[in-house]
């Protein structure tokens, strides 16, 4: 990191800091010329200046550190926006992040404790040391795009050792202090190899390819001999021993047991309410891997809820958020255990979520939040979250078409009804009354009794809650509504395990399948999906949704007939002389006669399907969009002329538009050059005008970053008087 006379050198702007550009895909702080800098908020801190477009380049070098290997995390962060400072210092931001590495601040690694359930003390020392517990290191970072020079990055590191308090190593190979037997001839085993390891576990992988991945992660720390593969293969058979004897009650008394889980699992728990004779027992759970996710998939874009999991058959309802990854799969990121809807115990958890996220990032905000029951308090989502509201159809459509292939037997009756409750839905936007195309139902199908009654007693009494919701929030769109489905039917799969249904009625078992099998299976998905280590984890992961199943058929595999309007024909990618019949194309309410939509899902020759039929004038628009243009329309007729509504309605408008032209445009160019290359040009320097910048983005979807350093045009102050007054003392 420099020698001793390179250490000595003191700069008091970072303007006379030199930039430097080590090669290679990653790099560490032994790449780089370290300096001391000394200003009103540092003191003689190690300093670097990097390009901006390479600190993942450096984050990932100095997480790779063979002495200390280790993962970074955000302890803090800030931004602001350019234009928000009158006078701009040469070390100003735009964004801050300080990286702790991820065995400290915090200490959990000293001891046992005694738990609140138990008479006695569990001896923990002689514990084999757990990697991903907190050791107290004290090594950590802190970046800052510069605010005068945003392509430029300026690292400062407050303590580069991985030592605690007292000064000694704590956690890597070199600690000699760490906990259990032999623990210094143990091979490092960082947290991401043991998620990797339990994920594989979990999901039911023979034990000698889970032996073979694990060593290869090994293999990165260390070199390969037979003492670190014989102890790598004794830690894989004891991890599985561990995982299969593992039980969820900690506790006789569910109550306790759940005491005893969130006592022990405090960074895992977000809010924790118990139940008492006033209040509702409520338990918010987010892991710190959930918190990250919300935080990079979350910011700027949608949240969606996916309520009132297990109404009938869980003691508590699961309510789960969820968010979009980059290829629009749904990714749970909290997961709330509750039977209570009041305002004030959702007004609670929700802002307890987000101060959360805003201890890490206080400018994450999200673009919109996408509910699926009406019955769902909005108030508490407008004041945490501060944004628009939408509304998912997928839960009522399959619901229904669910009920309708259990108590009807006629294939032919079945795909009319479901047509005909289709019929009432659409029928919200024109002048006809729902609830008259209703029981015009009830009239048509008057002889099949099981279903009319069902839907009487349970549907009746609540169509008029869920109608005027569908009138009073726009709809969400059909991909958002697989991909929640898609969600669902992981869930469901998971939770309703056969050999579990004794379980299903403690907390605690519920608590364990969430944060051990579900959390382990969407780690690895999308662990394989960006490092591409599990190839058929990553192809598995990304069919997963009907959307993207949907992708794959080509348009030729549709065929429509005009002879037959209310019908269209999809030829099978695996079998070509097999044929899908989708009836009434182009709606929400579609019906195909394949096994996976007969059994209540939405299949992806509906999809296919009605992706053709959105540009034909001879279909209906989807619901989604009639429900858009009737909020246009709506906004558009509210103002009267020469008004103040009319000149804010004209805003919101111009906004709205402003916002899709970008998100069409960064979606159908090949780039983000090319789209940063079409935008206008804006003077920086208001004095000089000596040089041109691109403008930002209305949307700031991405930093503009072009790999090249430019030169700094600052007038920077003469300090040759100064340096020769330091030379000379």
């Amino acid at each position: 990191m420099g020698t001793e006379a390179e250490a000595a050198e003191v700069v008091e702007s970072v303007s006379d800091l030199a930039v430097q550009d080590p090669p290679g895909e990653e790099f560490s702080a032994a790449d780089l010329r370290w300096v001391k800098y000394a200003s009103s908020e540092h003191q003689r801190d190690d300093v670097a200046l990097i390009p901006y477009e390479r600190m993942d380049a450096f984050i990932a070098g100095e997480c790779s550190n063979p002495e200390c290997p280790t993962r970074f995390h955000i302890e803090r962060g800030r931004k602001r926006d350019r234009g928000t400072l009158r006078e701009v210092r040469s070390d100003d931001y735009l964004l801050y992040r300080m990286y702790w590495c991820s065995f400290g601040p915090e200490n959990y690694g000293e001891g046992g404790t005694i738990l609140p359930s138990r008479k006695y003390r569990l001896n923990t020392r002689n514990r084999a040391a757990r990697p991903q517990s907190m050791r107290g290191c004290t090594c950590h970072f802190a970046i800052k795009r510069l605010y005068a020079r945003p392509s430029l990055v300026l690292i400062i590191y407050h303590e580069r050792r991985h030592i605690n308090k007292s000064g000694f190593i704590c956690h890597g190979p070199l600690d000699r202090d760490a906990i259990g037997p032999g623990a210094r001839r143990v091979p490092y085993v960082g947290s991401e190899i043991q998620q990797q390891t339990m994920s594989l576990i979990y999901l039911g992988v023979p034990e000698e390819n889970i032996l073979q991945t694990h060593m290869e992660g090994i293999h990165r720390y260390c070199g390969s001999d037979a003492k670190v593969d014989s102890l790598a293969s004794q830690y894989v058979q004891k991890l599985g021993m561990i995982i299969k004897r593992s039980t969820h009650e900690l506790d006789l008394d569910d109550q306790a047991s759940i005491r005893m889980w969130v006592d022990r699992n405090k960074k895992s728990v977000f809010y924790y309410q118990d139940s008492t004779d006033t209040d509702a027992f409520v338990l918010g759970i987010q892991t710190e891997w959930q918190l990250q996710q919300m935080i990079r998939f979350g910011h700027q874009d949608l949240l969606a809820s996916h309520s009132s999991f297990g109404v009938s058959k869980l003691k508590y309802p699961l309510h789960t958020l969820l968010v979009f990854d980059s290829r629009q799969h749904a990714l749970p990121v909290a997961w709330i255990i509750t039977r209570s809807v009041t305002k004030q115990d959702t007004l609670r958890w929700m802002k307890a979520l987000t101060e959360r996220i805003y201890s890490v990032d206080s400018t994450w905000r999200i673009g919109g939040f996408v509910i699926d029951d009406p019955a769902s308090e909005l108030d508490p989502i407008r004041d945490v979250f501060s944004c628009p509201i939408l509304f998912s159809l997928w839960h009522i459509r399959r619901t229904w078409l669910k009920n309708i292939i259990k108590k009807c037997s006629n294939s032919e009756v079945q795909r009319e009804m479901f047509m005909q409750l289709g019929k009432v839905m659409y029928s919200i936007w024109s002048e006809k009354n729902p609830m008259d195309a209703l029981e015009q139902l009830f009239q048509d199908f008057v002889d099949q009794t099981t279903f009319v009654q069902y839907f009487k007693s349970f549907w009746v009494p609540k169509l008029e809650m869920w109608i005027d919701t569908i009138r009073s929030l726009p709809l969400a769109s059909q991909e958002s509504s697989g991909t929640i489905e898609g969600y669902h039917l992981k869930l469901k799969v998971k939770a309703y395990d056969d050999s579990q249904l004794d379980a299903l009625q403690r907390v605690d078992w519920l608590v364990h399948k969430l944060t051990t099998e579900l959390h382990s299976s969407y780690w690895l998905n999308l662990y394989a999906d960006e490092s591409g280590s599990f190839p058929e984890v990553k192809a598995e992961y990304i069919a997963s949704t009907s959307w993207h199943r949907a992708l794959q058929i080509p348009d030729d595999a549709v065929i429509f007939d005009d002879k037959e309007p209310f019908s269209a024909k999809v030829t099978s990618q695996k079998d070509t002389s097999q044929m899908w019949t989708v009836w009434n194309p182009g709606s929400e309410f579609s019906l195909c006669d394949c096994s996976w939509s007969m059994q209540g899902n939405l299949c992806k020759h509906i999809i296919k399907v009605n992706m053709m039929c959105g540009p034909r004038k001879d279909f209906q628009p989807s619901l989604s969009f009639q429900s858009f243009q009737h909020v246009l329309l709506d906004l558009w007729q509210k103002p009267m002329d020469d008004s103040f509504s009319l000149d804010l309605s004209v805003a919101w408008v111009m906004q709205m538009q402003e916002r899709i032209q970008k998100v069409t445009e960064l979606a159908t160019a090949d780039g983000i050059a090319e789209v940063s290359n079409r935008l206008p040009i804006q003077w920086t320097n208001k004095k000089g005008r000596k040089v041109a910048a691109k403008r930002t983005s209305p949307l700031r979807v991405l930093p503009h970053s072009n790999g090249i350093v430019q030169k700094d045009f600052t007038p920077k102050k003469n300090r040759k008087r100064k340096r020769l007054s330091t030379v000379s003392g």
